[in-house]
């Protein structure tokens, strides 16, 4: 019976080892980076008129919850002041601005957009590549040069 338990543990070890997890993105890796919207739910976005887009300003560190500032452009520009915490992006307040565009491509992104950051994302950075997904929607950005 010693000899499964040690057996068992040394298992335990080992598969933390392989296996250590993924890091959550900190506030820091995203500050002063403009990301260009690529695809939503893996289907290629391609618009004629506005590049979709999300940027990320300046901290303000409150404890171990760190604000960060969100601006970007779908149709419309929207702004807000976001917490990035364990991995989760969140702007409970985002403002926007309310035209109409003629492409209903970039209109829908306004709604998925302003769903998506208000509902809480979950941010993945590789490299220069950005994903912000719910349950139901994943749009991925490629950092601006």
């Amino acid at each position: 019976m010693k000899k499964f338990v040690a057996l068992s543990l040394f298992s335990l070890v080992l598969t933390g080892c392989v296996n250590p997890g993924k890091a959550s993105v900190q506030p820091e890796q995203l500050q002063s980076h403009r990301f260009v919207l690529e695809s939503v739910n893996g289907k290629a976005v391609k618009t004629s008129a506005t590049q979709p887009e999300i940027s990320f300003g300046e901290l303000q560190d409150l404890s171990l919850i760190k604000n960060i500032t969100v601006s970007g452009v779908m149709c419309n520009r929207f702004s807000g002041q976001g917490k990035l915490a364990e991995g989760e992006l969140k702007v409970k307040t985002l403002a926007m601005t309310r035209k109409l565009c003629t492409d209903p491509q970039l209109n829908e992104l306004d709604h998925t957009i302003s769903d998506i950051l208000r509902a809480g994302a979950q941010v993945d950075l590789t490299e220069d590549q950005l994903t912000l997904a719910t349950a139901e929607k994943t749009l991925t950005f490629k950092r601006a040069e």
